[in-house]
């Protein structure tokens, strides 16, 4: 396995050109795991509301919590 410094020498090699192309591959699959991941978070999220998990809020009630979470100090 290459490590961190390998790829980063190898990459130097390559032309401009071909190193912007790399920095536009490695964002866009770096997009497409989060994305991946975000979809596995949400499908999750929606099988334990499903399963009730979590109660029924009116989104004032959410914000309300967010905001009230985010003026709580930090643990």
């Amino acid at each position: 396995m290459s490590t961190l410094n390998q790829v980063l020498e190898d990459a130097l090699q390559l032309s401009s050109e071909q190193q912007v192309m790399l920095i536009k591959i490695l964002q866009k699959r770096q997009h497409e795991t989060r994305r991946a991941e975000i979809a596995i978070d949400a499908q999750q999220t929606l099988a334990d509301f499903h399963t009730g998990k979590f109660r029924h809020q009116s989104a004032q009630d959410v914000i309300t919590a967010l905001r009230q979470s985010l003026n709580e100090p930090e643990k």
